[in-house]
């Protein structure tokens, strides 16, 4: 990205500032291992997924709900204020303070609510240590005409977060000392510490916490929490009063942990080179850091890895490598991106990555067909982006092994068909691709044969794998010939009748004619296996159906499947998962192939700034997982997905480099 004269500071500094109509929108901190913290602008929880503190006991994995939620509230001349909100049964809100509020902004990555209660005006930060299951919110009092007491009540548990809890005989082991909570609930030890607070210790349950957002995907709906205690600590004027939650540790209270945040998050601007980005981009390359974060192999050697999505997703092949280019080369971190590639390169196994990374006393799935071309793809990106011979020379066995397992076969019937050179895949009752949607024995889309992103990936694959090769003065001639073979198969995609290309080749059924997104990556330069005049075809058939403000749709409005609505229980969600729902990912390799194609990036940047608007919506700083597939396009599935806010980083760094090439021949 192009510099320019604005600061990083000067950058950093622009305030978020969000609609309080929305009152519901969602914001999300995490900590580079998994754990999180995440809610709504109001407090009120929505989701069994949201808390204060959601620690991964296992980075990146094992994540307990430890602090579902907090209440918090002002005490002005015997007056109570709320500062934030709880939802119950019914829908009745109290206490509420919508009244208090005055103001939502995200200062980095740092949500900062303002409040005037009475004249007493308190600013609140929250944000989590870097590497630590450790969460602090800083209280600020800015003015006030008298006394003021804050008081925090703390509900805790020790859950999964897909689960739920519900009031019972058990209770957490509760005890008090100085300024903290003590709380063992389970295997958890947490603490929670207010700087010159008195603590009191409850321990009752609180019942029928309503979660609406769960009810409109037809999960539960309700929960029950543990009053675990109260802290009380009177505020002064001027001097920030910290509340430190832990698990495992009692994190004490840092008057340096808020500025070491800041800092930490103006370095990834400045390593990111993004200072003539506009905002939203900013944004997003803060946003990125979210979904990178630390894991353990199994010999204890510490690696990178890749959180699909939040609030529910861990680290899966196929999202890993898709947003790794995005998240790591064009936010300046391309060491990151080499310890992704070898983690998952350790794994590897009879030519196919996992779908989602072994952890201790877990077989890994290789069901995926996709996933392992995606790692190729990601090796050559970081070639690309960051040339490093001896990372290359240790990448290039693996890359090798990929295509001599696919030669011979692998799991699912994998393989090639010596016929016409094209990748094969899948068994009934399996499914392989992306569109990997399955509720018990249905398959929705099972897309047996040979699907046309799997052999578009293969052939740019074999591209690379040439190249590198020769390179590293390695013998080539048998991936060349696979090349020559499988470019000459491709041209049976093209369906000419229709002016686009066949979705699978060779199903059970025959061909699939669907008119769906996957065919975007035979349109890039990278593939290669089409005519000029086909991919400017594709790209008319698919920007006419498919393109949408928030990415590309799934399947055409004009097909008999399609679904233009998602929601309801899990069976119509995954029913209408791939079956028109859009997915912002796939605006990448769209603004990839249409520059690719018409070299016309101010077209392309027209394409792509509507994404922007995202960010203000649901997953406040963020870029979400899907979309309906009809106008107004709402938000849904995760409010924080990886390969949504990659491949728009993607994009972006795409655009500017045809800018700058442009420029430079001006």
């Amino acid at each position: 990205m192009n510099n320019s004269s604005t600061h990083p500071e000067e950058v950093f500094g622009r305030d978020f500032v969000s609609d309080l109509n929305d009152r519901e929108a969602e914001w999300l901190v995490s900590n580079g291992i998994g754990g999180y913290a995440s809610g709504t602008i109001s407090g009120i929880p929505t989701r069994g997924y949201h808390g204060v503190l959601v620690a991964a006991l296992s980075p990146p994995v094992d994540r307990r709900v430890v602090v579902p939620a907090l209440l918090e509230t002002v005490i002005i001349e015997g007056r109570d204020i709320a500062l934030s909100s709880l939802r119950w049964g019914g829908g009745t809100v109290s206490p509420d303070s919508i009244q208090a509020l005055m103001s939502f902004r995200l200062e980095g990555l740092i949500p900062v609510w303002r409040y005037d209660c009475a004249g007493v005006v308190i600013e609140k930060r929250l944000w989590m240590d870097h590497g630590a299951n450790v969460t602090r919110i800083e209280y600020l009092l800015l003015t006030a005409p008298g006394a003021v007491t804050l008081k925090v009540d703390v509900f805790s548990d020790s859950r999964d977060y897909h689960s739920r809890s519900f009031a019972s005989d058990w209770r957490p082991e509760i005890s008090a000392n100085a300024d903290c909570l003590n709380i063992h609930s389970g295997d958890v030890q947490l603490f929670a510490r207010l700087d010159g607070a008195v603590p009191e210790v409850d321990g009752a349950w609180w019942r029928n916490f309503d979660l609406a957002k769960e009810r409109a995907r037809g999960l539960t709906d309700a929960e029950d929490h543990v009053h675990a205690g109260t802290l009380r600590c009177d505020l002064t004027v001027g001097q920030p009063s910290q509340l430190v939650l832990s698990v495992g540790q009692d994190a004490p209270v840092s008057a340096s942990a808020l500025q070491d945040e800041s800092r930490r998050q103006q370095d990834l601007l400045r390593s990111a080179n993004a200072i003539s980005a506009p905002g939203w981009i900013d944004r997003l390359i803060l946003a990125a850091d979210q979904f990178v974060v630390r894991r353990f192999m199994h010999d204890g050697t510490p690696a990178h890895t890749v959180v699909a999505g939040y609030h529910w997703f861990a680290d899966w092949g196929r999202d890993t490598m898709i947003s790794l280019p995005g998240l790591t080369l064009v936010t300046g971190r391309p060491e990151i991106a080499r310890s992704v590639l070898m983690a998952f390169a350790d794994v590897l196994d009879a030519g196919m990555i996992p779908n989602r990374f072994p952890d201790a006393g877990t077989e890994p799935e290789f069901n995926t067909v996709d996933a392992t071309f995606w790692f190729v793809e990601a090796i050559a990106a970081v070639d690309k982006a960051a040339p490093d011979g001896a990372f290359l020379r240790k990448m290039y066995p693996y890359i090798c092994s990929v295509i001599e397992n696919l030669v011979k076969g692998t799991r699912f019937g994998i393989q090639i068909d010596a016929s016409d050179g094209l990748v094969r895949a899948g068994v009934p009752g399996v499914q392989l691709t992306w569109m990997d949607a399955r509720v018990g024995d249905w398959v929705v889309t099972p897309r047996i044969g040979k699907p046309i992103e799997v052999n578009a990936l293969w052939i740019s694959n074999l591209r690379f794998a040439i190249d590198a090769g020769r390179r590293l003065g390695q013998p080539v001639a048998t991936f060349e010939a696979l090349l020559s073979t499988a470019i000459g198969g491709f041209s049976r995609f093209w369906n000419d009748e229709r002016g686009y290309c066949y979705d699978v080749l060779d199903g059970p059924d025959g061909h699939e004619a669907h008119l769906r997104p996957n065919q975007i990556f035979a349109v890039r330069a990278a593939t290669g296996a089409l005519t000029q005049d086909q991919c400017h075809r594709v790209l008319a058939a698919v920007e006419g159906a498919l393109l949408t403000p928030c990415g590309l749709r799934s399947l055409s409005p004009d097909d008999a499947a399609y679904i233009p609505h998602y929601g309801g229980d899990q069976t119509s969600r995954d029913g209408a998962y791939h079956q028109g729902t859009v997915w912002a990912w796939l605006i990448g390799p769209f603004i990839e192939a249409h520059l690719d194609q018409h070299k016309d990036p101010e077209r392309a940047l027209e394409i792509l700034s509507p994404l922007a608007d995202q960010l203000r919506i649901e997953g406040l700083g963020c870029i979400g997982e899907i979309f309906e597939a009809a106008a107004p396009f709402a938000p849904r599935g995760c409010i924080a997905q990886a390969w949504s806010v990659a491949e728009v980083l993607r994009a972006w760094s795409l655009i500017e480099r045809y800018r700058g090439a442009a420029d430079a021949t001006a």
